[in-house]
């Protein structure tokens, strides 16, 4: 198994104004295809640092990738480290930088050109590597039969060159297998599938998020493949297809499928929910909308919750779920709706735009009303969400997308 250590550059990583995403984004792709993942380093906007873990790293890993330090200011040393480390001077790539400024027009292009001086130079050991999307270039050399890749830290420029230089090795795929179960706690994931787990052949990791369990499987491809058979006869019923990671990508794979329209109405989750599916290409195709109600006056206004329902029950209710997917289906002319309707804190039912309760312990907060509308009519269920307003939010977004995920999953 060839190894690729990944590094991070910058000051602003280590102070946590920015998040690294670039490591974890290519550190997934390398896995898939087969690679370990030696190492994921952060270190600062140090030429000394940057030229001490090359020396580390180099000879013990197949493929070093840095991230960031190629731009223009004064903070990016990035190839003053490399060069130290290469032991030589720093020159300016013409060549490889007017392929760059030729993308350009004024008045971005004047600016372009003033960045020649610092964006163009690359250590004369090494060989300036083309940025397909941005202006910085990235350096490549090999060291103690270690190759290293220096590409800028900006997300999008990193991703192209990640692509256009990898892209061969990373559209393989090695003895690995990645099952999404849904509704099912860890513990019980854990639980039921022991008998792979106990398998000394294989190497198990067990990745809980919100709702969701990721049970990774690595080994020789036939004992993965057996495993994941297993797996899928063990929770027919709760996991996503194979291939499929996220559950707004399997609801996309489920109603085009079924040739079903789905919509969802939202109060508490205030568009978390049409903003999660919305991220998957291709949903239109069966997304119609999320409608988000969030005041007592929308809900009547927009998806025609009565007056007598949200006065005598409250927003906060079956009652007001179930005509807020009723009127979701309705406005959209969707198959399915899911809405939800809650109380996502930090105060109790007597916040703005809720009925104020008879007690605390009537409407607490956490409290989430369901509602599901389709042509077999409308049920509504209820959860008590632990957590702070984000986890509230975030859970209930979740266990909507389950609901309609497993209502697509009825059709067949």
């Amino acid at each position: 198994m060839k190894k690729v250590m990944l590094l991070a550059i910058g000051d602003e990583l280590l102070s946590g104004i920015r998040r690294d995403t670039n490591c974890a984004g290519a550190a997934r792709l390398f896995h898939n295809a087969g690679w370990k993942v030696e190492e994921i380093e952060i270190i600062p906007d140090e030429q000394n640092t940057i030229v001490d873990t090359l020396n580390n790293w180099a000879g013990k890993v197949d493929l070093v990738i840095t991230s960031g330090g190629l731009g223009p200011t004064h903070d990016d040393r990035t190839r003053f480290a490399v060069a130290e480390y290469l032991k030589c001077g720093l020159k300016i790539d013409d060549a490889a930088y007017d392929i760059i400024s030729a993308r350009y027009t004024d008045p971005i292009k004047h600016w372009i050109e003033r960045s020649r001086p610092t964006q163009g130079l690359m250590p004369e050991a090494a060989k300036s590597v083309i940025n397909p999307t941005g202006s910085a270039l990235g350096i490549f050399f090999e060291s103690k039969g270690t190759k290293v890749y220096c590409f800028p830290g900006v997300p999008p420029e990193y991703s192209s060159m990640i692509q256009q230089e990898f892209g061969g090795i990373l559209s393989s795929s090695g003895g690995w297998t990645s099952i999404v179960t849904v509704g099912v706690p860890e513990s019980a994931v854990k639980e039921h599938f022991s008998r792979i787990i106990e398998n000394n052949d294989l190497h198990i990791s067990i990745l809980p998020s919100f709702g969701t369990v990721e049970f990774v499987i690595r080994g020789k491809p036939e004992a993965v493949a057996e495993a994941e058979k297993l797996a899928r006869s063990i929770l027919p019923d709760d996991c996503l297809p194979r291939g499929i990671l996220k559950l707004s990508n399997a609801i996309l794979y489920e109603a085009e499928r079924a040739n079903k329209k789905i919509a969802f109405a939202e109060s508490c989750t205030g568009g978390l929910i049409g903003a999660d599916i919305t991220e998957v290409p291709g949903i239109s195709k069966v997304f119609m909308g999320s409608c988000v109600t969030y005041d007592n006056h929308s809900k009547r206004a927009i998806l025609g919750v009565s007056g007598d329902i949200l006065e005598d029950r409250g927003a906060v209710s079956p009652e007001c779920a179930a005509a807020m997917a009723e009127g979701a289906r309705n406005i959209y002319r969707a198959d399915h709706a899911v809405s939800v309707t809650g109380i996502a804190g930090p105060d109790g039912a007597g916040e703005a735009g809720f009925k104020p309760a008879a007690s605390a312990g009537e409407k607490p907060v956490g409290l989430v009303w369901f509602g599901v509308s389709g042509a077999a009519g409308t049920r509504t269920f209820s959860r008590t969400l632990n957590g702070n307003r984000t986890m509230i939010r975030e859970r209930a977004k979740n266990i909507a997308l389950e609901t309609m995920w497993r209502e697509l999953i009825k059709e067949e």
